[in-house]
Parts: structure tokens; sequence; C-alpha cells
């Protein structure tokens, strides 16, 4: 494999040639950052292993993880490192999601959360439980990502004008959560109470108590769509430009938008239904890893690595806050989203918002 860096690139891009046929843009930075928050990954993982209500050394967590067995067995691996494994997954999929919708929308204010895919998730769940089809959320994964994904697709057709303008997007996808909402409340008043606690702890999104079982049908979701990802990451360039432009270039603009758009909605509904509506992580995280790598457009992998970051570490925060309760996660990834989402509404132009905003 070589390396180029021929001078009409853009300064730090470089040309990976790994064969004959087949060469890769890479930009420096970028893959720095990467590195960088790989690092950062491991290190809160390692810690959210260690600490808790009863302190483990790193020595006896790896010991424990490798033998399978041991005095900490329980809460090492059935406790801890399912839970932190899920919350990276979870965090690396909404990351994902947040950069593919904001980048068809052209708005950082945009994530899959505003076009209804979380509001789709749990309206299908209050239904499903209302009538009877199962008896408590914790079961029913299925059916939160086809809420999610039945949400996204009734936001995209009623968005449909001869094409997908993205203010319309976005404010369907508003009106539709709001439609939604109403559903989920209704139900609220309406049931037990044992009926409606379940419930609001499920809306509030939580890892507590998920494991193995929720993260093994998320890791196929992320696998089975790599090589959708790898076209994403090839796909985002043209379209960081004006749409003419990009149409000019000989890419099929709406299939691809279209095409962006499903990925994202996937992602996300997996992820909401492995752990509830967690918010505000898809619609910080990607603007984070735009200002670490200091691209034109939402760097994909950097989406994804910031996300499973912010939640991991999120959920080690919720866990150690106020022992010995835990704070579902989602409820403090929204205390620290909501001032983030207000600067982001009043920030000026360059400072606030992506570049790709028209």
């Amino acid at each position: 494999m070589t390396t180029s860096t021929p001078g009409s690139l853009p300064r730090g891009v470089a040309v990976l040639r790994p064969g004959h046929r087949l060469s890769l843009l890479l930009h420096r930075r970028s893959a720095l950052v990467a590195v960088a928050l790989l690092v950062v990954l491991a290190f809160v993982m390692g810690v959210s292993a260690c600490v808790g209500q009863t302190y483990i050394s790193p020595g006896e967590v790896w010991a424990t993880v490798r033998s399978g067995s041991g005095p900490h067995d329980l809460v090492v691996n059935e406790l801890r490192v399912p839970r932190i494994v899920l919350g990276a997954l979870v965090g690396a999929a909404l990351g994902l999601a947040g950069a593919l919708v904001q980048s068809v929308t052209r708005n950082p204010l945009a994530s899959p959360d505003v076009i209804g895919v979380g509001h789709g998730a749990a309206a299908a769940t209050v239904l499903a439980l209302a009538t009877g089809a199962v008896a408590s959320p914790g079961a029913m994964p299925a059916v939160s990502v086809a809420g999610g994904l039945a949400a996204a697709t009734l936001v995209y057709v009623l968005a449909w004008r001869r094409g997908m303008q993205a203010s319309r997007f976005v404010l369907t996808g508003v009106g539709i959560g709001v439609a939604l909402s109403a559903v989920v409340q209704l139900y609220l008043t309406d049931s037990e109470l044992e009926a409606a606690e379940q419930v609001k702890l499920w809306l509030t999104g939580s890892l507590n108590g998920r494991g193995w079982e929720q993260a093994g049908p998320l890791t196929v979701v992320l696998l089975l769509c790599l090589p959708a990802l790898i076209w994403a990451s090839r796909a985002l360039r043209p379209l960081g430009l004006d749409t003419d432009t990009a149409a000019a270039l000989g890419v099929r603009v709406q299939r691809t938008q279209l095409g962006l758009t499903v990925l994202g909605v996937v992602l996300a509904a997996t992820a909401t239904g492995a752990a509830g509506p967690i918010g505000f992580i898809a619609l910080t995280a990607p603007q984070l890893a735009k200002r670490l790598t200091r691209t034109p457009q939402l760097p994909l992998l950097g989406s994804a690595l910031t996300g499973a970051v912010v939640l991991v570490g999120a959920d080690l925060t919720a866990r150690m806050l106020m022992p010995p309760l835990e704070i579902p996660v989602g409820a403090l990834t929204a205390l620290v989203g909501g001032p983030y989402l207000l600067w982001l509404l009043a920030a000026p132009r360059g400072q606030g918002r992506s570049p790709v905003v028209p």
C-alpha cells in the first residue's frame, strides 16, 4: 500500500493506494481523531467496568473477563460488561444515524428524534401493551424498531413533493412526533400505575438491566449496514455541495438522499429498540465530531466513536451521581443536551451551525 499527496488535493488529505485499481482518500486529522477517540472509549469503558457500588481493580476485571469466572464474575461479566458494550453500540448507532440525517437535511438541528423515530417506537410500544400483544416493554425491541421505521416512512411520504425539501421534512417530522406523543400520553393517563411506570422508565431511555440479549441484534444490524456505511461515506462528499452541483456531477440526488435516510432510520430505530429513546446523542455527536476533525462534511466514523464515548461516559456518570440510585442515562443526556440545543439555536451561523446549512 502506498500513500501520496498530490498537489491538487486539499491540505491534510492523502491518497491511499492499497492496490492498482483501488484508491482511498485519507483525512489525516480525522484519522488521528479516530485513534484518539478509540483510546478514550477504551479508557471510559475500563473505568466503567471498575467502578460502582463495588470497586474492582483493573487487574481483577481483566482476569475475570479472560477466565469467565471468579469472585467478581456476576458483577463484571453479567452486569457491567454487557451493559457497557451495549452502551457503546447504541451510542455508535445513534451517532451514525444523526450524521446521516443531518447531512441529508443540511441542518445541525435535525436528528432521528426530530423526524419521529423515537416517538414512533414509543407509540408502537404503548399500543402493543394496550392490546396485550406483549407483557412488558423490555420484551419488545422488534415492536419498537417497527414503530420507528413506520413513523419515519410516514414522515417521508407526507414530506415528499416532487422531491424532498429539508425544511418540509423536518417540520413534518415534528408534527408527526407531536401526534404520536399524544398517543403515548393518552395511554399513560388511562393505564394502571404499574404499567404506566414501566412505560415511563422505558421512555426515558436506560441501559439498566440490559445486556447481551439486546446487544446481539444491534451488532448484527451494524455489521449488515457496514457495506452501506462505506457507500454512504462516499456519497456524502458530493451531497455536501448544493443540489444542482451534485446532480451535475452525476449524483442521483433524490435516490441518494432516500438511501441515506433509510440507513439512518434503521440504525436509530434499532438502537431505540435496544435501549429506549435516548435523546440528544444523535443530535450532538455528529457536531462534536465535526468540530474535532474540522472536515467539511460530518465524519461517519468520528460520529460513531463520539456517540459511543458520550453514551458510555453518560451512563457511568448516571450510575455514580447519586449512589445507590441509578439515574436513567436518557434523563442525563437530556439534561446536558437541552443547554447544548439552546446554544446551537442562539450561536451565529459560523459557530453553531454546520457550513452545509443553506
